[in-house]
């Protein structure tokens, strides 16, 4: 983990991000990307590196009973302790020096849930696309909210959630089912593919 943790900063450092010219980088969340994170702020306190110039995209789950922060849960306001927004600054933005208006993480409360899947996949666009993302894959190979089945041509999509993500994901809301937000928003398959190319 160390190895590619420093490979990435190699990478982010190589790339001389500037202001004009950002390293867009994408982000998941989970239990397995606190060491990740925590590695990082460690990195940016020593100095070895700024993210002053470094725009996110938050994108992937490490594990399907894990929330994560690209797949946006419709209806849980972002200051909710579950949602990915609260994950990702509590872990890893409010501890080095990103400039908030390069965070982008989806609204699972815009007025118009298919409109704000539209500008985010635009926005990851006009960005130039991501540069690197660290992300992982589900025990049942599920990238983000594109459990088994999901279109190879999916893009950023309201997605409802498969009963065994719900039944995972009571463990954040009391293990009460109903609690569980029955959907999400989340990048698809063809926009993690366009990342790896």
């Amino acid at each position: 983990m160390l190895r590619t943790i420093s490979s990435s900063l190699d990478r982010i450092k190589a790339f001389e991000p500037t202001a004009d010219k950002p390293f867009v980088l994408g982000l998941p969340t989970g239990s397995s990307p606190e060491t990740i994170y925590k590695i990082l702020v460690q990195r940016y306190k020593a100095g070895d590196i700024s993210f002053g110039h470094v725009m996110t995209f938050n994108m992937l789950p490490v594990n399907p009973s894990i929330p994560a922060n690209q797949d946006e849960y419709v209806g849980i306001p972002r200051e909710h302790p579950e949602s990915y927004h609260t994950f990702m600054y509590k872990n890893f933005f409010s501890h080095v020096n990103i400039d908030p208006a390069n965070v982008n993480i989806l609204n699972g409360n815009a007025p118009d849930l298919e409109a704000e899947c539209v500008a985010y996949e635009e926005k990851i666009r006009r960005a130039g696309g991501i540069e690197l993302f660290l992300a992982g894959i589900g025990p049942d190979g599920h990238i983000a909210f594109n459990e088994p089945g999901s279109s190879l041509a999916s893009r950023t999509r309201v997605k409802t959630l498969a009963y065994d993500t719900i039944l995972a994901n009571s463990r954040f809301f009391g293990n009460d089912l109903n609690q569980v937000p029955q959907m999400a928003l989340t990048v698809g398959i063809q926009t993690v593919l366009e990342v790896c190319t």
